[in-house]
């Protein structure tokens, strides 16, 4: 009996989880059923059957399309009210539009983007707050050259993108292509096409819209298309119209006659499927997605085709496809942001100190001077009021307007460094590393874990035929012509063979020798059914013949066929030509069962020449074992010949045929018919049809393809490994393929203890019973069980599959089921007990998932193998969830898509696979072993580099602005700045800026090399070492003793001074600027001291700003200028008077090294001193004092003789 407890814990006790089998498809319904009734009413049967064929006919069948007919589209229910009474088409028009901007609207819809931000508008605000005279000290243009520089900057670069969108957008829209008008071909621009139009394509001409194709100069109206820019991939793809269409629209006189009627789905973004149905003449036809070309496809190897408008525009599936991308931020992004805030609400605090304090000065001082009487009778809380409104105009740098442009700014630089590396070129495919974000780049020096796809990722993604099963019997070995195995492989001989690539590398004469004998009939059958069942398009334009497959699995198995004396030659819509052993024969293709991921198979039916039915089908081991015949002698020798192949870490099929009567395939063939032309839930009802023809086969054998490991992987693990990132492999594999895998790219070693789906599960459900006995039948998530699941000091690894991962996770699903759900009132009672149920399975789960998570991330590497695409994505959401860990995916195919994207940072290979995961990935590479110089060397440089700008442009902003603070308690708190208005505009913008930059783009604490020979340099960036609230704090309190120092110093020098000349050197100017050219001297030689790499332009950036500061002052402070505005410019001849003086030098000198020294100092005992004096030195100190040996080491492994010459 099961108890209430367990029932929580398991959907289904009777189905254990089987590793061969592929969890469903990520389609299927999300959601477990309901308990069904035995009995539908009949009333209740009729009208929801009703309504769901109303429902279905609205969703599937509301797109009409009418060909040669453009008053068609302009009745009544083809339109939709767009504003009020205004009323627009729902067919889109062909131009396209993703330009954002015109003339016009540039100037205020990128101000109101701009003024979206925090912090733009916090300065607009500032900027209205100082033309109030009442409480403004400071000029207007203080803030506004500051500001209108960022504005500026961020409005040309968003200016520029939009005028290269505006110049693609109008080289597409008035590309030409021949549309029938008046009964002609007319040539016409694009953005002139509409729905309906009857259009001509020649070769290498992209397709316009997304059309239906109706026939072309091919036989049997093949169209051959390139779909790289809908997918990436460059091999051809073959589309082939109805054979109604081909056979009457060939002339231009019957195209402009055509008035077919097509009713189909509406516009989406599901590139790879479509429904629809062709009223013509009285009949219907089916359409599907292998008759529809889309728009970005392009023409290849036919001379013309012609096709029917089916979505233009914003309606075609590549525009539908176009939508924005998830927007990544980094931790840090995250950081700072809290940080602006907490610095925003100090900057409030201080300026309400400071106004209360003037608010006293005035009731103390104030009121009772005569002399400061200023003719305006304001209280004195009113005047502090004032005066709160004017501290937050004076210490306004505190919050940094230039950060968040500073930052952009580094993060570019660091992008094209990425995108300029040679050591990350890949020359056998002309691959060069791609940064397509710059917002991620620091963040790539804090991963934490690493989810990576198994073939194309960690394997080359290059299929080679190696073995195969035949009829039990293994062929592969090296074998001689009679079957005795050999220690030396001898290449066979392919010279009898006139079809023969001669690249196929294959040591079995024996199997040869059986195939040109002919005594083995099943074997030629074998590579028979290899030569016909697939999809591959053949070109023999050159005279050789070049196969064009969608996977290089079936490349492969093809290509084995053909240089086995089986060659593909042709094909047209209902037949297919092959040569076997130099016998050319044409076959009927009567009937195509499509591959799927549902299916994991493809059939394939076909009549040869005497007029026998037969069917070949090959498929996943799985699935094909689970269709055979009862009777099949072979079936155990071949699953063991599967397991061996399994072991080598090769990848498996299985073939099978059957033999089918007239009878049996014609009555099959109407409900075939009948299901292709269905309206409703096509997919489904061929589906269904497939598994009735799909049985009692007869098992053939299976083929074994090697996909051997990219260069370069065991050691980047290895590498990755040593700077505590951790290593999760999520495949589609078998478990053994997945395990073997494990072990040639050391993920797994003989030491380490594997754990599988079943032991996980049973550690799991009692960590959950310790738990529920501890915190009570109700769940808490917050009360958790921290005792490891896992001895330490030995390597533990977890291998699961999808099934199991189902499980455990209780995501296990069923099938979408078209059954009734009766919906009966509920009494509150049964709501509420309904409800608290629920929540309980929720807590329940989540508290499972959590504890997978645990025990997952304490194994030292972990394999998912049989996993959707789905389970990928929710494998790594766990992670981040639970773990708050940052996570990096990297992949190779369209599966890993969702894995990518779903990743703090995705990563794509540019492999065998197509561009889908480059397109969908934030930086992109040739070959996995890349990954190691991205994130240990990018990585770790990028993440120190905006750290450090980060900590002094902090530093350099308090220290700025506090010297107003300090000033204060001098002037009465009134807000009288301490500094010229317009040092103040530039300070951050000329003064203080390059240096800052430079060290954010180009510092580094030792060099690639270095990094990547000390892995464990990398564990800074995953603590959070260099920077975090400490380290914000320490840039605080270093900036208030600076402000302190520059204030202080020159205070006390100038209090009760004479100078030389008998005049008092202490005027307000003079002080002003001596304590400006202080703070200028403490914060660039401060950025000095703090620089780790010196290069020519650090030198020049840092005394070059200085320079700059003197010039632009000594010009300022000119009587030329006062002359001309003496308002603006009040500070006359003030830079010359006090820099002049050696009084002022002194002060300078005194307030630099009292600044300097302090950090000098502190620096050297924690991290520069010899290694028995430093305190607390970092790992990067040890090699940094270490560099020169290392080099030396270097230069010695260099000259090292090797043992080869």
């Amino acid at each position: 009996m099961i108890s209430e407890r367990d029932s929580e814990t398991t959907f289904d006790e009777d189905s254990q989880p089987n590793d061969e089998v592929m969890p469903y498809s990520d389609d299927e319904t999300e959601d477990e059923l309901e308990t069904q009734p035995a009995v539908e009413p009949e009333q209740n049967r009729i009208n929801r059957e009703v309504e769901v064929t109303r429902e279905t006919l609205r969703k599937d069948c509301s797109w009409q399309v009418k060909a040669n007919d453009r008053i068609f589209y302009e009745l009544p229910q083809f339109k939709k009210t767009k504003f009020l009474c205004l009323k627009k088409s729902i067919y889109s028009g062909n131009a396209i539009k993703t330009y954002k901007y015109n003339p016009i609207t540039f100037l205020p819809l990128n101000l109101f983007e701009q003024f979206k931000r925090a912090a733009n508008f916090y300065f607009l605000i500032l900027l209205i707050l100082q033309s109030i005279p009442q409480i403004t000290t400071l000029a207007w243009y203080t803030t506004l050259i500051p500001l209108l520089l960022v504005l500026g900057i961020t409005a040309v670069k968003d200016l520029v993108d939009d005028i290269i969108r505006h110049r693609m957008d109008n080289e597409i829209n008035n590309r030409t292509c021949d549309v029938i008008k008046d009964g002609r071909f007319r040539s016409t621009k694009w953005k002139e096409i509409k729905v309906g139009d009857v259009i001509r394509l020649g070769k290498n001409a992209f397709v316009p819209a997304d059309i239906l194709l109706l026939s072309s100069s091919e036989p049997n109206s093949l169209c051959y298309v390139e779909t790289a820019e809908l997918d990436g991939e460059t091999n051809l793809k073959f589309k082939m119209s109805l054979e109604v269409t081909d056979q009457y629209l060939q002339e231009e006189r019957a195209l402009a006659d055509f008035d077919g009627l097509v009713e189909c789905e509406e516009p989406n973004n599901r590139l790879d499927k479509f429904t629809g149905t062709l009223k013509w003449k009285g009949r219907s036809y089916a359409l599907d997605a292998d008759k529809i070309l889309l728009r970005g496809c392009k023409i290849r190897n036919t001379d013309a085709c012609h096709g029917l408008v089916i979505f233009a525009g914003a309606d075609t599936k590549i525009m539908k496809n176009s939508g924005k991308t998830r927007f990544k931020r980094t931790k840090i992004d995250s950081l700072m942001n809290y940080m602006v805030y907490t610095i925003f609400v100090l900057l409030i605090l201080v300026s309400s100190g400071l106004a209360i304090g003037h608010t006293y000065w005035e009731q103390q001082i104030g009121n009772i001077s005569w002399y400061l009487y200023d003719g305006l009778d304001y209280t004195p809380s009113y005047r502090g009021f004032l005066n709160f409104w004017g501290y937050i105009i004076v210490l306004n740098t505190m919050v940094p307007i230039s950060l968040y442009v500073s930052v952009e700014v580094i993060r570019l630089g660091q992008s094209y460094f990425i995108n300029w590396d040679l050591q990350m070129y890949y020359p056998e495919k002309d691959t060069a590393a791609k940064a397509r974000t710059t917002t991620l780049n620091e963040q790539l020096g804090q991963i934490h874990y690493i989810f990576t796809d198994k073939t194309g990722t960690l394997t080359q993604n290059i299929m080679a035929f190696k073995k195969c099963c035949i009829n039990g019997q293994t062929f592969g070995e090296c074998r001689d012509k009679t079957g005795e195995l050999r220690n030396r492989p001898e290449q066979v001989d392919f010279s009898w063979n006139m079809y023969a690539d001669g690249k196929l590398t294959f040591h079995d004469q024996y199997l040869i020798e059986q195939i040109r004998s002919g005594n083995e009939p099943e074997i030629q059958r074998f590579f028979f059914l290899l030569a016909l069942c697939h999809t591959v398009m053949v070109d023999a334009s050159d005279g050789d013949l070049n196969y064009q497959a969608a996977s290089p699995d079936e490349e492969a198995l093809v290509t084995a066929a053909r240089n086995f004396g089986f060659a593909f030659l042709s094909r047209t819509q209902n037949t297919i030509t092959i040569s076997e052993m130099g016998i050319v024969r044409t076959y009927d293709v009567l009937a195509i069962l499509d591959f799927n991921s549902d299916r994991k198979r493809m059939s394939i039916i076909i009549r040869d020449p005497n007029g026998k039915i037969q069917l070949y089908c090959k498929g996943a081991d799985t699935v094909i074992y689970e269709r055979l015949h009862p009777r099949n002698p072979k079936r155990q020798a071949t699953q063991e010949a599967l397991d061996i192949f399994a072991s080598e870490t090769l990848r498996t099929l299985c073939l099978s045929y059957k033999d089918i009567s007239n009878e049996e395939y014609e009555a099959w063939n109407k409900k075939f018919m009948a299901a292709s032309v269905a309206v409703r839930n096509r997919d489904e009802a061929l589906d269904k049809v497939y598994e009735e023809i799909e049985k009692n086969l007869i098992l053939l054998g299976a083929t074994a393809i090697e996909d051997k490991l990219q260069d370069g992987v065991p050691e980047t693990i290895s590498k990755l490994a040593k700077a505590d990132i951790k290593i999760w492999v999520l495949t589609g594999d078998k478990k053994e393929t997945a395990e073997n895998i494990g072990y040639s790219c050391e993920l797994l070693t003989d030491e380490t203890k594997i754990y599988y789906g079943e032991d996980v599960s049973a550690l799991l459900q009692t960590r959950l019973e310790n738990q529920r006995n501890r915190t009570g039948s109700t769940l808490n998530s917050s009360q958790r069980t921290n005792e490891p699941f896992l001895q330490r000091g030995r390597k533990h690894a977890l291998i699961i599959t999808g099934s199991w991962l189902n499980e455990i996770l209780l995501e296990k699903k069923k099938r979408k089921k078209k059954l009734l759900k009766l919906k009966f009132p509920r009494t509150p009672e049964e709501k509420q007990k309904h409800l608290q149920s629920k929540r309980k399975l929720e807590a329940n789960k989540e508290q499972q998932q959590q504890n997978f998570v645990d025990f997952a991330c304490e194994c030292s590497s972990v394999i998912c193998c049989r996993v959707t695409p789905k389970q990928k994505a929710m494998v790594v959401d766990l992670v981040k969830r639970y773990k708050k860990a940052i996570t990096l995916a990297i992949g190779d195919g369209a599966n890993d898509v969702n894995m990518i994207k779903t990743a703090h940072i995705g990563v794509g290979i540019s492999g065998q696979e197509g561009m889908q995961a480059v397109m969908s990935s934030d930086y992109s590479f040739g070959q996995f072993r890349y990954l190691q110089r991205l994130l240990l060397v990018h990585g770790r440089w990028s993440y120190i580099r905006m750290c450090k700008f980060l900590r002094y442009f902090f530093y350099k902003n308090f220290a700025f602005t506090l010297v107003h603070f300090w000033y204060s308690f001098f002037n009465g708190f009134s807000a009288q700045t301490a500094y010229e208005d317009w040092f103040i505009t530039l300070y951050n913008v000329l003064y203080s800026s390059l240096p800052v930059l430079l060290v954010g783009l180009l510092d580094q604490d030792v060099s690639d090399k270095l990094s990547l020979r000390f892995p464990s340099l990398y564990l800074s960036g995953q603590k959070d070492l260099l920077f975090n609230y400490k380290k914000f704090c320490i840039s605080l309190i270093h900036g208030v003793i600076t402000s302190l120092i520059i204030f202080f110093i020159p205070y006390g020098a100038y209090l009760q001074t004479m100078g030389q000349d008998g005049e008092a050197p202490s005027d307000y100017q003079s002080f002003a600027v001596t304590t400006a050219s202080s703070l200028i001297f403490a914060v660039n030689f401060q950025m000095g001291l703090d620089t780790s790499y010196w290069t020519f332009v650090n030198a020049f950036s840092i005394f070059g700003s200085i320079a700059l500061y003197f010039g632009i002052m000594f010009d300022l402070h000119s009587a030329g200028i006062h002359v001309l505005f003496p308002s603006a410019f009040p500070f006359t001849e003030t830079e010359i008077n006090a820099m002049l003086k050696p009084y002022s030098w002194s002060k300078l000198s005194l307030s630099l090294s009292t600044c300097t020294l302090p950090p000098v100092v502190i620096d050297y005992l924690l991290h520069s001193a010899p290694t028995s004096m430093t305190i607390w030195p970092s790992e990067s100190d040890k090699i940094q004092k270490n560099r020169k040996k290392y080099k030396a080491e270097e230069e010695q492994w260099k000259r090292r003789p090797s043992v080869f010459q």
